[in-house]
């Protein structure tokens, strides 16, 4: 919260600074707040979006992300990479090609289509490379749709969280822990919601403390793409207005 809090001014202008600088300010402002790299992916996922929502009047489309991206040049690939260099240090292990600790392409969006199609793939690398468009038809789905059957909000997210994790092995887990372990999570994310509702709740945080112990399994790439699909849905659903 803090993090999200210290970032906003940054996004804030994001519409009149180029994309690599916002997001190489925002990762040093969510760093000034919290010493883990937690709000990384959702920077990375969001600043396309941010750009590409420029007027309050104007419905975000997966068109304005991908036009954002299109847009970048070789600074941005620079300050990106410079960017995730800063957040992960080593954590992001190694690749053949397009490395974090190389230099970048000129365009960046070279980069995240590799880092989407080579193991470990990367799924907030897809939305770079492929287009965000995939996020509309998905996680920003799955929220109108449980909106209008869950009871509360912590519902909506809950179960759009649980999709997304039954339809897409998360990326984080995949690169922690492996991908049969990334597979067995989303087996039991499907498995979840596919419980009626009445039963859920108790059987999510059975789910949760397994995921907890006895070492701690982060499906973190999925929470950034819900976090990305929140934006678009309250920017969508004219909650912007409100502020």
């Amino acid at each position: 919260c803090n993090a999200a809090i210290a970032i906003a001014p940054i996004l804030d202008k994001a519409a009149t600074t180029p994309l690599g600088k916002t997001i190489r300010d925002a990762v040093t402002q969510s760093q000034s707040t919290t010493r883990s790299n937690a709000n990384l992916g959702i920077i990375i996922a969001i600043v396309p979006l941010v750009i590409g929502s420029k007027s309050p009047n104007v419905f975000l489309s997966a068109n304005g992300a991908d036009t954002a991206i299109n847009e970048s040049d070789a600074q941005d690939a620079l300050d990106i990479y410079a960017a995730i260099k800063q957040a992960t240090a080593k954590s992001l292990g190694t690749r053949k090609k397009y490395d974090i600790q190389n230099a970048p392409p000129q365009a960046i969006r070279e980069a995240m289509r590799y880092a989407a199609t080579t193991e470990p793939k990367d799924s907030i690398a897809a939305l770079w490379g492929f287009g965000y468009q995939s996020l509309w038809d998905n996680a920003v789905s799955d929220l109108k749709n449980y909106e209008t059957r869950a009871e509360s909000w912590e519902q909506v997210i809950v179960n759009t969280a649980l999709a997304q994790l039954a339809r897409t092995p998360d990326s984080l887990i995949t690169r922690r822990h492996g991908i049969q372990e990334s597979l067995r999570v989303s087996s039991e994310a499907a498995a979840l919601l596919a419980l009626p509702e009445q039963d859920r709740f108790s059987a999510v945080e059975a789910f949760d403390w397994r995921l907890r112990h006895p070492c701690r399994i982060n499906p973190g790439t999925t929470a950034d793409l819900v976090a990305a699909a929140l934006y678009v849905h309250l920017w969508n659903s004219c909650f912007h207005e409100l502020f």
